[in-house]
């Protein structure tokens, strides 16, 4: 695997001025000039006007709702949207002929964005043992492979199927029907990496791991309250609603380190003021919080909350259980702390206890922010604890609203894709299909790296993402990945994780969501589920990239019927040739999916039920919501070190590099940046521009975790918080540091140390104050270092 050391995009890397609003004319120049770019002007039409519509197919970005059918845009998408469709859907090939021109070495030494641009993988690829390239295989003879290392091991247990957000419910049902009939429950999903922390944190408080709202609540809200979350990158069509609800007089909170463009201001392309105008101010309030301070702030808004006695007794008395021992808990909250923890003042944080208390409908946002720490599953429910005293929950324009950052992943968890899945529904799965399926939890994704590092997994499989370079701990998940007899990867385009294969690798080409998918005669359709639990069909409209795809539920029930054959009677050639045979199984198996078929294809599809929103009922042990007291835990960070958060540049979705323009943070050309307080840098000894590499040591092993060459940019960031862009700080992220109670990887809060970067190199490239994207998206002015050579 390569070092990470830096590649020529780095050597050309730029530093501007931050933007202070988002999207505007250049996110619609940037769109059409990367879709045409990559598909030409005939299928970007083609696409892009199908793109969220209700005839037409769904992003395979993020998560965010779209709006009721009538109510759509021509244009119902984002620039990053547009990029996503742009890269799946491009006229790239890697061919056979690719593969045997560059060796699986050579494919290693290139940095993501070049691996991502070679094209769509046209044919089934194999790397037999000792093989230095892989080599095209006819698919009886892969999936053959499959089922030999599936059916030669010792125990089901010794395998680990992986799932990103990306596929359909009709893949995951199947994929997790074939787990489950094999015998495992070893189902990590990337949600494991991301929103566990959510899911574990709502099941407990209000019995269900999803959003209470949706998008009707969203334009009705009187305050919504971000935490943790920068929608003008991750999910930007969040800005057109948050635009709705300020024009009917919203007030919004951005609690976030980073002051991000997107909660700024807001420049809506399909509208005049957007163009020519100031477009919409969307943060009323910024708190600009520490790492890791989330919970003491939510505490100390409940502490206020409650001194004020500003409560929904009603709702507290009806539905809710623990009050009086959180109200004295928080009530003895210690302001010194909260002010140590969160890097805010009391007077900060009362204006915002102020605009809580004069709504009647808040919405409270969070996405990994609040989810990638160790105290994360207690913040969550801090923020719960919050609602509960407001009432702010099971009411028209208010409630919990996780934003889930992969288009489908909240739809993978409903159909079943999860290691510790309850056993209602292996109930349903054993009244459907007659067998008694596995009851003990398998692994989640850290569970899966220890078990193949420790020689007790031995088939890895990943149904799409990018699993080496998504999970923490890099250097170790990739010798876990490694040390197996077989890898196989489903997916549309090479990424990292080709490269790091077992001693028998397969790469299954398939079909993605912007094609059209013909099985036993007739054009299917496909269905996925948004954060807001509704879910409607998805239909490609382009010819596939070729002949050799297939679809990932065609995929899976091929291996499934070459592994099990007639094994319980699974009918898996029906469900591969005509996926309403796998949705009538989903309507008997998978709660409030009943009719499936018919509720998912009509248009904008279907909500599912949920308790607490529908009828404020919580399906908790308690049978109410759940008030939880939890301690103010403040991380404390060692003299000479930083407190480090991974997160997103403007040009990529997750591992998938599209460019390198973070044109909102004022980076231009390259990736290696950390980001940091003027006085921090002063502070470690070092000056804006200077190269240094980021390391970091868990305590509890003797690894030293370091990723290198790194250039300092001073940023509006508090004291003591530093950022930088994954997966290039994924290594720093040590495979035992999860939170408590969801094991989900602390990539927002990892304790690092700056050393200076090794002198054997020359950088070139200098911060260029007046360097811009665009003239409409505005600037904000910060201290400007030096030229650098």
């Amino acid at each position: 695997m390569s070092d990470g050391t830096i590649d020529h995009h780095d050597q050309d890397l730029r530093v501007h001025d931050p933007k202070s609003a988002a999207a505007g004319v250049t996110g619609v120049r940037v769109s059409m000039q990367r879709a045409i770019g990559q598909m030409g002007l005939k299928n970007t039409a083609k696409t892009l006007l199908k793109l969220n519509q209700a005839d037409g197919f769904d992003c395979m970005s993020c998560a965010w709702p779209d709006p009721d059918p009538e109510n759509r845009h021509t244009a119902e998408f984002c620039e990053n949207g547009a990029k996503a469709v742009a890269e799946e859907a491009t006229k790239k090939r890697a061919t056979p002929d690719f593969f045997a021109r560059h060796s699986i070495a050579e494919l290693d030494s290139h940095d993501e964005h070049w691996l991502g641009q070679q094209g769509r993988i046209t044919h089934p690829m194999v790397k037999r043992p000792g093989a230095t390239h892989y080599e095209p295989i006819e698919w009886d003879d892969a999936l053959a492979i499959v089922a030999d290392n599936l059916n030669g091991l010792d125990s089901p247990d010794e395998a680990v199927f992986y799932t990103s957000g990306r596929a359909s419910n009709e893949a995951a049902f199947t994929y997790q029907l074939f787990a489950r009939a094999l015998g495992t429950n070893n189902m990590p999903d990337c949600s494991n990496m991301c929103h566990e922390s959510t899911s574990i944190a709502l099941a407990e408080s209000i019995g269900i791991g999803k959003a209470s709202v949706t998008m009707r609540d969203v334009y009705e809200a009187d305050l919504i309250l971000i935490a943790g979350q920068n929608p003008g990158t991750n999910h930007p069509r969040m800005l057109s609603a948050l635009e709705i609800a300020k024009r009917r007089g919203a007030k919004i909170i951005a609690v976030n380190p980073l002051r991000e463009a997107g909660l700024h201001n807001f420049r809506n392309p399909q509208v005049p003021r957007g163009i020519i105008g100031k477009g919409t101010e969307i943060a009323d309030l910024h708190l600009p919080i520490r790492l890791n301070g989330d919970l003491a702030l939510f505490q100390a808004l409940g502490s206020l909350l409650v001194e004020w006695d500003a409560l929904d007794h009603e709702f507290i008395d009806r539905h809710t259980t623990g009050f009086h021992e959180w109200a004295q808990h928080v009530a003895a909250v210690d302001w010194t702390t909260v002010e140590k923890a969160t890097g805010l003042s009391r007077a900060q944080i009362t204006e915002a206890a102020e605009m809580i208390r004069a709504s009647d409908k808040t919405i409270y946002c969070w996405a990994m922010g609040l989810t990638q720490h160790r105290n994360a599953v207690a913040t969550i429910k801090e923020v719960c604890n919050v609602a509960f005293a407001r009432g702010d929950i099971g009411k028209p324009g208010a409630g919990l609203f996780p934003i889930r950052g992969h288009s489908n992943v909240q739809g993978d968890r409903t159909m079943g894709i999860w290691e510790r899945v309850p056993d209602t529904f292996l109930d349903s799965l054993q009244a459907e299909f007659g067998f008694d399926p596995p009851r003990e939890h398998g692994h989640d994704t850290v569970n899966s790296v220890r078990a193949m590092r420790d020689g007790k997994a031995h088939v890895f499989m990943g149904l799409g993402g990018n699993f080496v370079l998504a999970a923490p701990d890099t250097a170790v998940t990739a010798k876990a990945l490694a040390s197996t007899r077989l890898t196989v990867q489903v997916s549309t385009k090479l990424n990292r994780s080709h490269l790091v294969c077992g001693d028998t690798a397969l790469i299954l080409p398939t079909l993605g969501r912007t094609e059209k998918d013909v099985r036993g005669g007739k054009e299917q359709f496909i269905s996925v589920e948004d954060s807001v639990c509704a879910v409607h069909a998805s239909r490609g409209v382009l010819e596939p990239a070729s002949p050799h795809l297939r679809s990932e539920t065609a995929i899976l029930c091929g291996i499934a019927e070459a592994t099990l054959g007639d094994r319980h009677g699974i009918d898996w050639a029906a469900m591969r040739d005509d996926y309403d045979v796998a949705r009538d199984h989903i309507s008997r198996v998978v709660a409030g999916c009943e009719e499936y078929t018919a509720k998912v294809d009509r248009p904008g599809g279907f909500v599912l039920p949920h308790p607490p929103r529908d009828s404020r009922t919580f399906e908790t042990r308690s049978g109410s919501a759940e008030f939880v007291c939890s301690p103010i835990d403040v991380l404390q960070v060692p003299e000479g070190h930083i407190l480090l958060q991974t997160l997103r540049s403007h040009d990529q979705f997750n591992t998938t590099i599209y460019g390198f323009s973070d044109r909102y943070r004022g980076i231009e050309g390259g990736r290696r940046v950390v980001f940091m307080h003027p006085d921090d840098i002063a502070h470690l000894g070092f000056t804006a521009g200077d190269m240094v590499d980021l390391s970091t040591r868990w305590d509890d092993d003797d690894i030293d975790r370091v990723a290198p060459d790194f250039r300092i940019v001073p940023y509006d960031t508090p004291r003591g918080s530093a950022a930088a862009y994954y997966p290039e700080t994924n290594p720093l992220v040590p495979l035992d540091s999860t939170a408590t109670g969801s094991n989900c990887p602390t990539s927002k809060s990892i304790i690092i140390s700056l050393t200076p970067a090794r002198q054997d190199r020359t950088i070139t490239g200098s911060y260029d104050s007046q360097a811009s994207t665009g003239a409409d998206e505005g600037h904000k002015a910060r201290p400007q270092p030096t030229h650098l050579s």
